[in-house]
């Protein structure tokens, strides 16, 4: 059998050179040279772990076991390295992947040590170098876009101008994207393991529509969840009608920031007209404002003070107001929850003034004279008035609220006070600096500001409803434990294909509106591959929390069928049915675990586990766990009558 390149064709001095340091670098005196021969047992050699290698180990017997690529480089690939593009790795990588293949697919059982490939990885890719774990799909991912611009049969990649659907029927457009996409990218990698797929995305302003077919490698399958978690969350009027409310809300455990806006959108009665903006209250300071609508819930906490505020839509540009409080005579402690509420272009202190009184409304205790003083003929009276008797009290009777010139002169204040003690801060709401009703305010998306509560304030105002803010979720609430989760594959689909808004850090440039704005979006599926690879997104990182999903998901070994997910009515495209022949596992948790592969041998169609250097037989019924972190399945051809057929691929012997 050919090795796998040619001198005598070589004419290349670099890849001649290329070639004898990727031989020169093989393992344990491997001969590249030396044809594959036949015999007994084929593909059931393991990798020998180097150190936290087994991350790489699972990965590389996947691909190995890929009966097309099997195929392709046992044979003699040599006029298809491509030493000259520049977003490849001159051809090296696939040389040494070639080897490392043509090794483990030797006679015999003996464990190859990979640290040839394993070098050429560490150089192309330092974040994979040293003996730390890493992601088997990361890996993949990287070798499946290394092994294709090495193998790249484009020498010159041409300039190709692509226009917007501009209302065309979708398979012109898709075969047009194809084509672009085929006349700059063509290799073996491509052939049987690039999809396309339809994205749809609607302008929520102008209802502008832009469809684009894009290619994808494997699919990233979200895993979605039935489980549910209750939720505490406290409501605050941000125009002062009402008093704070806390309202507890279920939502699935592996929502969004979304799902719980929409839940209390429900349970608060929100009008069109309103948005809830959450936030995390830690030490009585915002933390932190919750406005991703895709960040997931698990990176709430039970013991954390969740907050929303109740906020009016506007078409215009409004400014953000945030208050927060301290005591004037104790050491000027924070303490309270803070306030937020809206102003469209606020000029001075006295707007603020006017804004802290409205917001502050509801949490008057009852009506106070101009001079100040408590009508003790009063003192009997209920502590408080209803919401709405605190809402129609008019300008007068709030004397502290909003006085004429003369009166608050005659009542010994200077003119230019504020109803109450309010300092501008910095950012981080640590500098302040007082201000008066003639401050002016410097125009900004957020502002913020410090309240300063004396006797008087107390007097007032009832502060009790802004204090002790419930948790999330009550500390010491068992709740009962449910057995694990079982999803299917063809759920984890529908949740990639469902249509989403865009998130605020990934908006899209609307080219009617010509502003960037949080499209929507819809992917299609649209053309299949030979080699359709699906990784479960087990893995989530956000904020400090990291999380690994250990849910079960039922995935067909046989006859997968996705022919309703495919939108292209193209016949000629081939079958969609689908059989597996490949598992890379993770056990474990984060930052650690282990890697093992689950892989059907393609000469006596019998799986088995290649855990490092050992390899065991496993039954069928065996490979399906909650550990199957990304499936690889091959196209089933169909024979006339419609019925299943053989795979389109075997390994050649030589």
């Amino acid at each position: 059998m050919s090795n796998g390149y040619s001198t005598s064709n070589s004419s290349n001095l670099y890849q001649e050179s290329t070639l004898t340091s990727t031989y020169a670098d093989m393992e344990d005196g491997y001969d590249g040279m030396k044809p594959v021969t036949g015999g007994d047992r084929r593909g059931l050699a393991g990798l020998q772990n180097l150190g936290n290698t087994c991350f790489m180990n699972s990965a590389l017997q996947c691909l190995v076991h890929t009966p097309h690529l099997a195929h392709y480089f046992l044979q003699d690939y040599s006029d298809e390295i491509n030493t000259q593009n520049s977003l490849g790795m001159h051809g090296e990588l696939a040389l040494s992947f070639g080897e490392l293949l043509r090794k483990l697919w030797s006679s015999g059982r003996t464990s190859v040590a990979p640290r040839a490939f394993k070098g050429k990885l560490a150089r192309f890719a330092p974040q994979f170098s040293g003996y730390n774990q890493h992601d088997s799909q990361e890996l993949l991912a990287f070798l499946l876009d290394g092994l294709h611009e090495d193998l790249n049969r484009v020498k010159q990649k041409p300039y190709m101008e692509i226009n917007d659907s501009d209302g065309q029927p979708d398979e012109e457009v898709a075969d047009g994207f194809w084509r672009y996409h085929k006349a700059r990218n063509d290799s073996i990698i491509i052939d049987i393991c690039q999809g396309q797929y339809k994205s749809t995305l609607v302008c929520p302003v102008c209802d502008k529509i832009s469809i684009t077919f894009d290619p994808f490698m494997y699919l990233s399958l979200p895993l979605p969840s039935t489980a549910t978690r209750s939720m505490t969350v406290t409501v605050f009027y941000g125009d002062g009608s009402s008093l704070p409310m806390p309202f507890t809300v279920t939502v699935l455990k592996q929502g969004c920031c979304k799902d719980l806006n929409q839940a209390l959108a429900n349970v608060c009665c929100l009008s069109n007209d309103e948005y809830l903006l959450l936030a995390e209250v830690y030490e009585h300071r915002i933390y932190q404002y919750l406005e991703n609508p895709s960040e997931p819930l698990a990176t709430i906490k039970d013991d954390e003070c969740i907050v929303a505020y109740r906020l009016p839509k506007r078409d215009t540009v409004l400014t953000r107001i945030e208050i927060c409080h301290r005591y004037l005579d104790n050491e000027r402690k924070l303490f309270l929850t803070p306030l937020v509420t809206v102003m469209e272009d606020p000029q001075s202190g006295a707007d603020i003034d006017l804004a802290v009184s409205k917001i502050l409304a509801p949490l008057r205790r009852k009506v106070f004279s101009t001079s100040k003083t408590i009508d003790s003929s009063t003192e009997t009276d209920s502590p408080m008035t209803s919401t709405e008797d605190q809402m129609n009290i008019d300008s007068t009777q709030l004397g502290t609220t909003v006085q004429s010139e003369e009166e608050t002169e005659a009542a010994g204040m200077s003119s230019r006070d504020l109803s109450f003690r309010l300092c501008i801060t910095d950012d981080k709401g640590y500098a302040c600096r007082p201000i008066d009703k003639d401050s002016p305010i410097r125009p900004g998306r957020l502002l913020k500001f410090m309240m300063e509560w004396t006797e008087q304030e107390h007097e007032l105002y009832d502060s009790s409803y802004l204090k002790d803010l419930p948790e999330v979720k009550r500390s010491g609430f068992l709740s009962k434990k449910t057995k694990q989760e079982s999803i299917s594959l063809f759920s984890c689909l529908d949740a990639f294909l469902k249509e989403e808004p865009l998130g605020p850090d990934d908006m899209w440039y609307c080219p009617r509106c010509k502003e960037h704005r949080q499209a929507s979006k819809k992917l299609d599926l649209w053309r299949l591959p030979d080699v359709l690879v699906f990784h479960l997104k087990r893995f989530s990182y956000s904020r400090w929390l990291k999380n690994k999903l250990d849910t079960y998901v039922d995935f067909p070994v046989e006859n997968l069928d996705i022919s309703k997910y495919v939108k292209s009515k193209d016949a000629s495209e081939g079958s969609h049915v689908y059989e597996l022949y490949a598992i890379s596992n993770h056990y474990g948790g984060l930052g650690g675990g282990h890697y093992s592969a689950y892989c059907k041998l393609i000469d006596d169609n019998k799986w088995y586990h290649f855990d490092d250097s050992h390899v065991s037989p496993v039954s069928e019924s065996e490979i399906k766990t909650s550990a199957a972190y990304v499936l690889f399945y091959r196209r089933v051809k169909r024979n006339i009558n419609g019925t299943a057929g053989e795979q389109s691929e075997q390994v050649v012997h030589h």
